[in-house]
């Protein structure tokens, strides 16, 4: 790993590194805050995963989580949204598909398949990384916002074990029936619609291992709540399946960073109750 940067806030340090994945077959980068109880012990951690168009920093620029987790004693590890470097036919051309747009899925369909495995990196590669490299445990939680909290839905339901908890605001739930990942699937996994259910929070919950209590936000003044998010198709699936699930409507709230920022201790406060904090 090569450090990119190092800053102190809320007496933690927040640091993003490089590194050359195995996952994607090339450089990553990733950010990592570390609360003031990490320099005398090992602390748990937070996985956030973000949005479209996003990138490691966003979070860390915006959802102003710092001084809840030092407070909490939990780091918080914040990937990019896909591989970089790459230059595929049509990977640059829209923000919903392909650069910051990796759906943390692996990606069947060629040229995608070669690199596209946000979801390896996601649950094996960076977890292995952090926990050689940094003062964490082996306890873990995910989190995320829109694709990434689709992500952090599918990581936690297909592993089970791996997370303590998980929660996500304004997840897109049922990727397999909105035009943002029909758009997606189709690129990265093909035409077959059967593939594409093992990447779906709502039709995994049927069959899901684990019944980890879902914590979900979501503004009701969202402009994608409609046509792209579709929380009642995961509340539907809960239903059906007896799953946990705390599904909050928040009137008013956009799916704006300041939504995630009204909320975020909450979340860390969710997951802190989980890891025994």
């Amino acid at each position: 790993m090569e450090l990119i940067s190092s800053t102190k806030s809320f007496g933690g340090w927040l640091k993003r590194y490089k590194h050359e994945s195995l996952s994607v077959k090339g450089e990553m980068t990733f950010a990592i805050y570390l609360p003031p109880q990490a320099e005398s012990q090992s602390v748990p951690v937070l996985y956030w995963l973000s949005g479209l168009t996003c990138s490691d920093e966003n979070f860390t620029q915006k959802a102003g989580a710092f001084r809840k987790a030092a407070e909490l004693g939990l780091a918080i590890v914040c990937p990019d949204t896909s591989p970089r470097g790459t230059d595929y036919p049509g990977e640059h051309d829209s923000y919903d598909f392909g650069s910051a747009a990796g759906f943390y899925l692996n990606a069947t369909v060629a040229p995608y398949s070669n690199t596209y495995h946000m979801y390896d990196y996601v649950v094996q590669e960076l977890p292995h990384l952090v926990e050689a490299n940094f003062p964490v445990t082996d306890k873990r939680s995910i989190s995320g916002h829109s694709m990434g909290g689709h992500g952090a839905l599918i990581c936690a339901l297909k592993n089970p074990g791996h997370y303590q908890s998980v929660s996500a605001f304004a997840p897109i739930v049922n990727p397999t029936d909105c035009p943002w990942g029909e758009k997606a699937f189709t690129g990265y996994l093909g035409e077959d619609k059967s593939t594409w259910q093992e990447w779906d929070a709502s039709l995994l919950i049927a069959n899901a291992k684990e019944r980890l209590p879902l914590l979900v936000d979501q503004g009701e003044a969202d402009n994608f709540l409609v046509e792209q998010l579709k929380p009642e198709a995961l509340e539907a699936a809960c239903d059906a399946a007896g799953h946990p699930l705390t599904l909050r409507r928040q009137p008013g709230y956009d799916h704006s960073y300041f939504f995630i920022a009204s909320f975020i201790d909450e979340h860390l406060e969710h997951h802190a109750k989980a890891l025994e904090l």
